[in-house]
């Protein structure tokens, strides 16, 4: 990323370019990025292509201001971070699940290792939705209690992978070894294309509020929860106000809606 491009990053973000890659400076683009760049599926079934190269990702953030999943936000907000000075490592991980898949596929998700300019570690995660607001320190193993909810990082069973636990259950377990891009290929396109997938059966679009609340919308329901933890659901009525919701409160023009595409059989 050239010095325009990360500016541009940062206004998107609401952000000031930090003098330094301090621990401080994380912390702060850290939850802007949540609460500017929503998580979101909706190219699955608008039919976009989802390239994970870091030029594509930071076009399609900033440029055409959307939001991602897991690889485009994580990649695209990695690729920042470097620009400004922090060391950044892309890990991978494999979600925790119920009933008969108790994991994720490999490279089902990724998450960062950032270096502050202290030495400190940090587990940077804005591609998880409903996760940390932010970072985790890696080298902690107790709690880290912060507005997400109470975290730890626990040493796993497989050798040098860890844990990342929230509210006593087990979000993602996490490889220590660096990735790139391109190893996230396959995983990438396995959500996009699985029956199996969460992201190929729904839409979601959501993010983190400047109040300390998250406003998610799932199709045609929209769902706002403040930072005490009440709930207000409604079912938005047609299409323009679909669209509306989509423009006015994660800041995304769209065409059309998205709906729900059938994903290919096998």
């Amino acid at each position: 990323m050239d010095s325009v491009q990360v500016d541009a990053y940062l206004r998107r973000l609401g952000a000031e370019r930090p003098a330094r890659p301090t621990v401080e400076a994380l912390r702060e683009l850290h939850v802007r990025h949540l609460r500017a760049v929503p998580f979101e599926n909706l190219s699955i079934h608008l039919g976009e292509e989802i390239v994970l190269e870091e030029k594509r990702l930071v076009d399609k953030v900033v440029g055409a201001h959307r939001g991602g999943f897991c690889y485009e936000l994580n990649g695209a907000f990695g690729a920042l971070l470097g620009a400004l000075g922090f060391e950044v490592a892309l890990l991978a991980a494999r979600v925790h699940g119920e009933g008969e898949r108790r994991w994720g596929v490999p490279y089902d998700h990724m998450a960062l290792r950032v270096v502050a300019e202290d030495g400190s570690e940090w587990l940077a995660d804005v591609g998880f939705g409903e996760h940390s607001h932010y970072p985790l320190a890696f080298g902690e193993r107790g709690e880290q209690v912060e507005p997400g909810g109470v975290f730890r990082l626990v040493e796993a069973e497989e050798a040098d992978d860890l844990d990342v636990v929230r509210n006593g259950r087990v979000e993602y377990r996490l490889e220590l070894r660096p990735r790139v891009l391109g190893d996230f290929v396959t995983g990438a396109w396995w959500h996009r294309t699985s029956p199996e997938s969460g992201f190929t059966r729904s839409l979601v679009c959501s993010r983190n509020t400047e109040d300390g609340g998250r406003v998610t919308l799932s199709g045609r329901r929209l769902k706002e929860t403040t930072a005490d933890g009440t709930v207000v659901r409604r079912e938005l009525a047609g299409d323009e106000e679909v669209l509306a919701v989509y423009r006015e409160r994660f800041g995304i023009e769209l065409g059309r809606v998205p709906e729900v595409r059938k994903p290919i059989e096998r």
